[in-house]
Order: C-alpha cells, then sequence, then structure tokens
C-alpha cells in the first residue's frame, strides 16, 4: 500500500501545469539589472521598427525595456526596477534572436508562455560544399513547403529556415524532434525516413502497453545505399606477365645511326640524305593529293543492259475484252447521234 502510494506521488498527472510567476511571489523585485543585445541583419529593418511599439507593449507589462537600434543593427533587453520574474528577460531575450531570424511577431510572442520554448539549429557549418548545402535546405524545405508543414503537424511546433539557421518554436518535446529531423537532414538522411520513425514513436507512445518495452523491433529500419560513384576507365589496361628481369633499354639516337650507318657519313653527306628524304616524300604526297583529284572525273562503271522495271498487275482484277468493245460501240453511237 506504501509503494502505491509512493508511485503516485512520483508521477505527474496528464494536463498538470505549473502556477504562473505572479508579482506576490517576487514584491521587491530584482538586485541587479541585466540585459541581451542581439544583432539583426539588415532586410529586417523595415519590419522591425513596423512592429517595435507592439514589443515594447508586450515587454512593458513584465517589467523589461527593449531598444532598437537601428545605426548598429541591435536590439537590446534590459530589466527595470518593476520587474519581478528573473525567467522573463531569458524569455524576452529568446524573443528578439527569433526576430532577427526572420520570425513574425504573432508567432515570436508565444516565446513569453511558460511551456514555450525555442531552439535555434546553426546548419550553415554542417556541410562543406555550399551547393550541396543548398540542395539539402531546399529537401528540408519541400516542394511547396510540404515537409514543414509535415514536420510543424508533427511536433506541435513553429518551424521557419532562414539562411544558415533553422528557427523553432514549440514544447520541449517538440524542438528535440525537429532538431533531430534537421541534423538527419544535414547528414542526408532524408526527412521522410526520421517523419515516419517518429510518428510510428507517437503511435506507441499512445499505447500503455507499451511504455516500459524496447520499441526498436517496431521501428522501421532503413539500410544505406552507398552507390560507389567512381569513374571507370574507358580502356582498361591488362597486367603484363610478371618478369623478373627488367626490361630491355630503349634504342637511343646514336645507336640507330650507328645501325644504319648514318653515324660514319660526313656533315654534308647526312645534309644531302635529309633534303633526298624530304623530296621524296613531297613527291609522293603529290602523287596521292592528284589521284584523288583524279577521282572526281573517272566516270562511274554502267551495266551494258538498262534495267526494265517490272509493272506488277494484279492477278485478281480480270479484264472483259468484248465488254469493252461494245462499251466503246455504244459511246461512238451516242456521239455520232
Amino acid at each position: 500500500m506504501l509503494q502505491d502510494k509512493e508511485d503516485d506521488r512520483l508521477t505527474v498527472p496528464e494536463g498538470w501545469r505549473d502556477a504562473p510567476f505572479t508579482k506576490e511571489d517576487n514584491p521587491r523585485g530584482l538586485l541587479a539589472e541585466s540585459s541581451f543585445s542581439v544583432l539583426f541583419p539588415k532586410y529586417r529593418e523595415s519590419y522591425l521598427s513596423k512592429v517595435w511599439p507592439l514589443v515594447k507593449e508586450l515587454l512593458s507589462d513584465h517589467g523589461i525595456e527593449p531598444e532598437l537600434d537601428l545605426i548598429k543593427g541591435s536590439l537590446t533587453v534590459k530589466t527595470t526596477r518593476k520587474a519581478f520574474d528573473p525567467f522573463m528577460i531569458i524569455k524576452a531575450r529568446d524573443l528578439i534572436t527569433l526576430l532577427a531570424r526572420s520570425v513574425d511577431l504573432e508567432q515570436a510572442k508565444r516565446i513569453l508562455e511558460d511551456d514555450v520554448a525555442c531552439d535555434i539549429i546553426k546548419i550553415g557549418s554542417m556541410v562543406a560544399k555550399k551547393d550541396r548545402f543548398v540542395k539539402r535546405r531546399k529537401r528540408l524545405i519541400g516542394p511547396g513547403g510540404t515537409t514543414l508543414k509535415a514536420m510543424e503537424c508533427l511536433t506541435d511546433c513553429y518551424v521557419a529556415v532562414q539562411g544558415n539557421t533553422v528557427a523553432a518554436l514549440g514544447p520541449h518535446r517538440g524542438l528535440k524532434e525537429v532538431r533531430k529531423i534537421v541534423e538527419d537532414c544535414m547528414n542526408n538522411i532524408h526527412p521522410f525516413f526520421t517523419i515516419r520513425t517518429i510518428m510510428e514513436k507517437h503511435d506507441l507512445a499512445k499505447n500503455p502497453d507499451m511504455k516500459n518495452q524496447n520499441w526498436e523491433p517496431y521501428l522501421p529500419q532503413y539500410k544505406s545505399k552507398n552507390i560507389s560513384k567512381r569513374k571507370q576507365p574507358l580502356k582498361k589496361k591488362k597486367k603484363k606477365a610478371y618478369t623478373p628481369f627488367p626490361p630491355p633499354q630503349a634504342e637511343s639516337k646514336i645507336d640507330k645511326e650507328l645501325a644504319s650507318g648514318e653515324y660514319f657519313l660526313k656533315e654534308d653527306e647526312r645534309r644531302q640524305r635529309k633534303t633526298e628524304l624530304k623530296k621524296q616524300k613531297q613527291t609522293q604526297s603529290k602523287q596521292d593529293r592528284q589521284k584523288k583529284r583524279d577521282r572526281a572525273f573517272i566516270p562511274p562503271e554502267e551495266s551494258a543492259q538498262p534495267l526494265k522495271k517490272k509493272i506488277k498487275t494484279d492477278e485478281s482484277v480480270k479484264v472483259d475484252l468484248k465488254k469493252l468493245n461494245t462499251k466503246f460501240k455504244n459511246m461512238k453511237k451516242t456521239k455520232s447521234s
């Protein structure tokens, strides 16, 4: 009986939430001032300047003062004497980081709630090559943003992909799943596979019988196919038979001259011999060219008897000569009359 009571105390009931932190919990306020600042890109200036009055209204209720510096391009939040919640400055810091990372204020203001957290995943350094990084980031978004929508529905998180970062906003469990999907996608694992495994885990979690069991046999397992993309040579060289002796030494120019007897000739004789060889080559090339020209003037060979084309007659159609004669006679009579 005592053990059952202890187990009931340890387990958290479903739908239970912490009581909200009010001014009555900390009436004296904070001891020291704390501040955080975040840089934002230039293309966010126009949006932030429009939304900044609403940001001031949101944070003034919690005793936090925000500042927008368009010259330096920075967002700053700091506590005032009216601040009572010590953790709200961390929430305000997360709010300005989300605004800097192209998250709209409608979604970013949810960070001020107790059950909502954020995670900014840096994906720029996960892939070395730029073109490969762009392809994998596009794969994460999906055609028409379908992969992002599926991710948001599954994890109950808002996900925004911008530049070299992915900003996620939602419950802690969902943020963990979003990070897993993003990291796997950058490591060349398609988001479909990780989304499917997470769906299976959600289904298993609903079943109370599977609470304390191993889930690995029930999860889908995928085998990686590493196809070698090595370029094969067009002509494969065959290995020659192994011989322990070294290959024979190639003949040098002097060896060739000694073999032909040219080495013992004088310089004048060598020159004369070279000129004779050149002349022989020139005459040979001239003869070849002339033969090619003469080919155009040679008439083609004609056969002795011309080929007569055989006219094919249809054997199925038989002509009656008597009927034709009678027709012609009738035609002549009609013309004469």
